[in-house]
């Protein structure tokens, strides 16, 4: 068996790794990098072997650093199936005609910028179209967790519950490899336990090849009622005190649908109250529509508080925000406003106007909620920056600026070495993916302390025998 390492090694997104055992070639993951121009780059770069020659496609969960390059994919040829849990598949659709239709946008804007300064020495394209996106989920299938089946001939693959957003799936894959069987587990994005809205990730027991993710593998969350009562008085402070916004970038699948639990729960609690909620995002609207028809891998307070109600209908008052001209009018709000948008690493999307109109006012706040990749916006303002670029314009930071840690949908070191000790026996290889390189190291000395384990961190583009 052979595994190379096409994203998501060394770093945290792109995650793509291409197996192949006795003349079966599939990809675990699709995704796109993210991160700035030197991303961008790498995605038009990507999918550098023939597709043509791929079996199928295994997708651990519907965020776009993995899933984000299967209409490139399909443009380069692969007619196969993509199989994923079947709330997967239905955010699939929504999630990559979104990040189609912002790619045909950017491009667009940037050949406007480029004429109009007579400095546009090509055209540029997006790394695909809205029409593609809608083309290559034709062939997609759904399983439920726990439902053996077989892609291709002489391959059994099962789906376990990740518990990082909805539909997020550890996969395990038994192949034929030189005349026995092998298994390969890979953790996809492991979610902290005891969190709200889904479950907790299901243990594994064993596996010869692992691939384990490490996004906080150097560093431990804060605890989750500490954080929030960090984010009731990060919104009580702005909205009562200071008079002013609380911008909030935030994923659109999982993170928006968890913090409208959060803030529901809060007031109904009475911490918070009269609160006006905007969700600027046609996406999260999508997505909190199909977290509503899955209950069933919802956890049990999650389900009573959303099972078969209108968003519309909780404890909060809260708008989702569809129209353009709508989301205009927001930034005409100087205060009281809640302003949930995406993306969460401030890359695209609506949530960059929000902060060219919030982030130099020191009355407003900005509360960022989940993990900022190296080379993105979100991650600059988080570092510090006194200021950054929008729209070729430089904004100063003048607003607080708020990191809610213990609300990462990622597992942190303890909980990923909590989860690795469920094994039975120690996989014969581990590969540790899907986190910064000082981190996946550091990381992987830790599982061969604590472990005893053999453990590698391997490198963009490195293909290693198994």
């Amino acid at each position: 068996m052979k595994i190379t390492f096409c994203g998501a090694a060394s770093e945290v997104t792109g995650s793509c790794y291409l197996v192949e055992a006795d003349g079966t070639r599939f990809l675990l993951d699709c995704g796109m990098f993210q991160g700035g121009p030197k991303a961008e780059r790498k995605n038009f770069s990507a999918l550098d072997f023939d597709v043509r020659r791929l079996d199928f496609v295994l997708i651990s969960h519907a965020h776009i650093d993995h899933c984000g390059l299967l209409p490139r994919l399909a443009t380069f040829g692969f007619n196969g199936p993509v199989f994923a849990t079947e709330p997967t598949i239905d955010l699939l659709p929504v999630m990559l005609t979104d990040s189609a239709y912002i790619q045909e946008r950017e491009a667009a804007w940037r050949n406007k910028v480029g004429r109009e300064r007579k400095r546009l020495a090509r055209e540029f394209a997006p790394l695909y179209t809205v029409a593609q996106a809608e083309s290559c989920t034709r062939r997609t299938q759904g399983l439920r967790y726990g439902t053996m089946f077989e892609p291709h001939p002489g391959v059994r693959v099962r789906f376990k519950d990740a518990g990082h957003i909805l539909g997020s799936a550890i996969t395990e894959v038994w192949l034929s490899d030189a005349g026995r069987t092998k298994k390969l587990v890979f953790s996809g994005d492991l979610g902290q336990p005891a969190r709200p809205l889904v479950n907790d990730p299901e243990p594994v027991a064993d596996a010869e090849v692992l691939l384990v993710e490490s996004t906080y593998g150097n560093r431990l969350h804060r605890n989750i009622d500490a954080t929030i009562d960090e984010l009731v008085e990060a919104v009580n402070d702005t909205l009562l005190r200071r008079r002013g916004n609380v911008i909030v970038p935030a994923f659109a699948l999982g993170r928006t649908q968890e913090l409208i639990a959060i803030l529901a729960e809060q007031t109904t609690l009475g911490r918070l109250r009269d609160l006006n909620v905007f969700v600027d995002s046609p996406l999260a609207l999508r997505a909190t529509q199909i977290t509503l028809r899955h209950p069933e891998v919802l956890d049990e307070t999650s389900r009573a508080l959303l099972e078969g109600k209108h968003p519309g209908k909780l404890p909060i008052r809260i708008r989702f925000v569809e129209d353009i001209e709508e989301s205009k009018s927001l930034n005409r709000i100087r205060a009281g406003a809640v302003i949930i948008s995406s993306s969460g690493m401030c890359e695209g999307g609506r949530i960059k106007h929000h902060l060219e109109h919030n982030l130099a006012r020191p009355e407003c706040s900005v509360l960022f909620t989940g993990f900022q990749a190296a080379g993105t916006l979100g991650r600059r303002i988080v570092d510090g920056a006194r200021s950054v670029r929008l729209f070729a314009e430089n904004v100063p930071v003048r607003a607080q600026v708020h990191t809610l840690g213990g609300l990462s949908a990622h597992a942190d070191q303890a909980a990923l070495l909590a989860w690795l000790r469920h094994f039975k026996t120690p996989p014969r290889q581990t590969f540790v993916v899907h986190g910064e390189l000082e981190t996946a190291r550091g990381f992987a000395g830790l599982i061969e302390r604590e472990l005893r384990w053999e453990t590698r961190v391997p490198t963009l583009g490195e293909t290693i025998e198994c």
